[in-house]
Parts: structure tokens; C-alpha cells; sequence
């Protein structure tokens, strides 16, 4: 699970209970509104119904898992992995590949591998594993957009429950005891529009890009090694060229542990 999603939707949660809490006092409750609620969220959901194919929005659940459960994958192991692979091959030759990588976690390694031990075309294997990853990028772009537009379109209906709050409150004008309250609770509808855009649904869409970005990297590292381990080069060199994916902090922290 990832705690910072969590302790961050928690944090901000507070924050805003505190401020109303320590500012209305015992009126707090009125910040209640089950209607408001209902037009902000279930609005902005029956706007992105209408906006996406149904198939992708009933996978919406799974995206936001993503999100909220996530394997770490450590690139230094990867790049130690495949720089493995190129020892077996540089000292085995390719074809022992096929049995060594039976263990290897990611389907992804497994079929660069495969491909080269089978002698495909190096300009075809690497076509194949970058439209894999194009294919990959695109899914999961079309996950963040689902949170991008509830994002997008939920202060939108906070908006409009405000706007139907003030034609109730300006219909009952005789009253001037109702004005007030009338106004706070058209208000709400907008406060609840934004909190739940910038509290949970554009967070979410920024957690789920930075997921593919770490994806994508991860998989861009594997085509590398696989083309390089395919095109016999040193182990060495093939390190070498990995670790420029890395943060030049972690490349110091790997060169001063090897030495």
C-alpha cells in the first residue's frame, strides 16, 4: 500500500476539518450536506459515464488500486539482473539465456530474451518491446484521464449546485432570516467541488502519471539491456550503459560500494 497517498488524503482532510471546526465552532454541522455531495460527486461520475466508453470506466476501480497498492521495482537490481544475463551470455553464448531468465519476475525481460535467443531480427525486437511500451503508455494514460476529468468536471457541478442554491435562495427573498443560511449552503456545493477535485481526484491522476513514468523507465532500461545483450557487448559496457538511467547520486553511491 502506498502510505503517502494515504497519509496525504489524511493530512489534507484535517487540515480543512480543523479550519472549519476552529471557525464555526458549533456550527460545524451546517458544513453537512448530503445533496451538495450527491450533485458534486455524482455528477462529476455521470459526466465522465457520458465522456468514456463503459468498458474503461468500469475498470476506474482497478486504476485507482493501482494507485493506492503499487510494487516498488528497484531499478539497481534490474540493471544488475540484466548485466547478469550479459555474463551468461558472453561466457555461455545467447541460446543459454533461455533457461536463465525462466526465474526473472517481469514477462517483459522475458520476452527480449526469448526473442534474441530465438535470432530475431535485432530492428524487430526492439519495433516489438517500444510498441509494447507505447501500448502500455497509452493504457495508462487513458486510467489518469478517467481522474483527470472527474477532476475537471467536479468543481464544474459544485458550480451548479451553487448557482441552483442561489435560484431556491432568491425565490424565498420575502424571508430575510433565510438569506444567510441560504448563501452558506449554496456555498457549499462549491467547497465540496473543490475538495474533492484537488483532495482526491487530481491527486490521484498526478500518483497514477507518475506510476507510468516509473513503468516506462523501468521497461526502457530492460530494451536497452536486452539490445545490447543481443548485440554481444561487453558486460561492462553494458552496465555502463544502464547506469546512465540512474541519478548520478546513486551512480556514486554503486562506484564507492564497488571500489
Amino acid at each position: 500500500m502506498d502510505l503517502a497517498t494515504i497519509i496525504g488524503v489524511f493530512v489534507g482532510a484535517s487540515l480543512v476539518g480543523y479550519a472549519i471546526f476552529s471557525g464555526a465552532g458549533d456550527q460545524a454541522g451546517a458544513f453537512i450536506s448530503p445533496s451538495s455531495a450527491m450533485i458534486v460527486i455524482g455528477g462529476a461520475i455521470a459526466s465522465v459515464m457520458i465522456s468514456t466508453p463503459l468498458a474503461l470506466f468500469l475498470k476506474t476501480g482497478k486504476f485507482f488500486t493501482k494507485a493506492l497498492f503499487h510494487k516498488e521495482h528497484s531499478t539497481q537490481k534490474l540493471i544488475d539482473d540484466l548485466v547478469g544475463y550479459a555474463e551468461i551470455a558472453r561466457r555461455d553464448g545467447i541460446l543459454s539465456l533461455e533457461n536463465a531468465t525462466k526465474e526473472a519476475e517481469d514477462p517483459f525481460i522475458i520476452k527480449g530474451i526469448q526473442m534474441a535467443v530465438d535470432g530475431t531480427d535485432p530492428d524487430l525486437i526492439e519495433q516489438i518491446m517500444y510498441n509494447e511500451l507505447e501500448a502500455i503508455g497509452e493504457r495508462h494514460d487513458r486510467g489518469k484521464g478517467i481522474f483527470d476529468s472527474i477532476g475537471r468536471y467536479a468543481p464544474a457541478y459544485g458550480m451548479i449546485g451553487t448557482l441552483v442554491g442561489l435560484v431556491v435562495m432568491l425565490m424565498n427573498m420575502q424571508d430575510p432570516d433565510k438569506i444567510g443560511p441560504g448563501m452558506a449552503l449554496a456555498l457549499l456545493t462549491t467547497l465540496y467541488g473543490s475538495m474533492f477535485a484537488n483532495m482526491f481526484a487530481l491527486p490521484i491522476a498526478d500518483k497514477l502519471g507518475a506510476r507510468n513514468d516509473e513503468e516506462l523507465l523501468f521497461k526502457t532500461i530492460i530494451i536497452k539491456g536486452v539490445m545490447s545483450i543481443q548485440s554481444g557487448d561487453n558486460p561492462r559496457i553494458v552496465e555502463q550503459k544502464l547506469k546512465t538511467f540512474l541519478p548520478p547520486g546513486m551512480r556514486k553511491e554503486n562506484q564507492e560500494e564497488q571500489e
